[in-house]
């Protein structure tokens, strides 16, 4: 069996943490094994599911301008667990920092991108200069999409050997539509006879959701019947729950945390409602559509996601003009056949990144 150091931050719900957990209930968990390093232990949503699994836990320090005591850090795990050949790192930012110590140690690296964004500020930029690197001393170069890698590695890195797109595969099978489990959530969420309207996604900056709370508010005007579900959490809470209760929506708009059965509560709502203002490939987008589910969603957001008629697109410059459009959602339908033809479906994933790792294993050990 291969053991895979998989350095994801945090073990929260969303984001590349739902992807990577994904692609580990779906491994062949005899020939390959997740363990997890974390710098945010306290977001541990996944723990228990990766303890279950068969994985291993491990924290090491966050970043806050401690140079010196991260590189002792990680050299110093290593060390004294040569066990592992591969590291998997999903935290881009300070990963400069770690991957020569995984070089050093003899381990095979990957780095990966799963946006196209540091956000604004002074820390987008220090992230900018620490992320630099990476292109030349990861040994895999790898993406959600072309767009996400030329957005972190540049161009000519993306036209290297060790430049490797793996699609955010999901797990068509589990989000087939049940219409029974539908008319069921819809009266425990009280939503029966009305226009439900969904979003599921970390309450972070890049998925704008003040401005889908806008959009939502003028929706009411149209729609009286509309209910918004926001399945998440995150640091921007207290900001969305003073935007909700400006709008006066607190009757209107269940916040429901971060939630397990995905799947379920997509199939209770009518639309998908996704105006990020940056993405690399949003998981949510291609799982609403394996749940049948019509998406309205941000021009931002990479094109690769337009699998199935399902997906509209709209600018994220006008509240009015999302409402219009959320007030007469696309009927539902099975497009899983789309998913899994544009290959998306989470076993082609999990079985080609198998594949990479055994690779890689026996290169490391040569």
């Amino acid at each position: 069996m291969i053991r895979v150091l998989q350095m994801i931050g945090a073990l929260e719900m969303g984001g590349s943490q739902a992807l990577v957990m994904n692609l580990y209930r779906h491994m062949d968990r005899e020939r390959i094994q997740f363990d997890f390093i974390l710098d945010h232990p306290d977001r541990d949503d996944y723990a228990a599911q990766v303890r279950e699994l068969g994985g291993r836990i491990y924290t090491m320090p966050g970043f806050h301008g401690n140079v010196g005591e991260i590189r002792r850090s990680w050299d110093s795990f290593f060390k004294g667990r040569p066990e592992y050949k591969i590291l998997h790192s999903h935290v881009r930012s300070y990963a400069s920092l770690y991957l020569p110590a995984a070089k050093r140690n003899g381990l095979k690296t990957i780095i990966h991108s799963h946006s196209t964004s540091n956000g604004s500020g002074l820390s987008s930029l220090v992230k900018m200069a620490l992320q630099y690197p990476l292109r030349y001393q990861a040994d895999v170069l790898m993406s959600c999409t072309r767009e996400a890698g030329v957005w972190l590695y540049g161009e000519r890195a993306c036209r290297g050997e060790n430049f490797y797109i793996l699609k955010n595969g999901v797990d068509t099978a589990g989000f087939a539509f049940n219409e029974e489990t539908r008319r069921r959530y819809r009266k425990e969420l009280g939503a029966e006879n009305k226009l439900v309207v969904g979003h599921v996604g970390r309450f972070h900056e890049a998925k704008n959701h003040v401005f889908l709370l806008d959009c939502f508010a003028a929706l009411r005007n149209l729609r009286p019947d509309s209910l918004l579900l926001l399945a998440g959490d995150g640091e921007l809470r207290p900001e969305i729950e003073r935007r909700i209760s400006e709008l006066g929506l607190k009757n209107h708009v269940l916040l429901l945390g971060n939630r397990s059965d995905v799947a379920e509560l997509m199939w209770a709502m009518d639309v998908l409602a996704f105006p990020s203002k940056w993405e690399g490939l949003p998981v949510t987008v291609m799982e609403a559509q394996a749940a049948g589910l019509p998406c309205l969603i941000s021009d931002r957001i990479s094109a690769e996601v337009d699998i199935s008629p399902l997906v509209r697109r709209l600018s994220i410059e006008d509240p009015g003009l999302w409402a219009a459009e959320l007030a007469k959602p696309l009927p539902r339908r099975d497009v899983r056949e789309n998913i899994v033809c544009a290959g998306y479906d989470i076993n082609d994933s999990a079985d080609r990144l198998s594949r990479l790792y055994e690779k890689l294993y026996r290169e490391a050990n040569r």
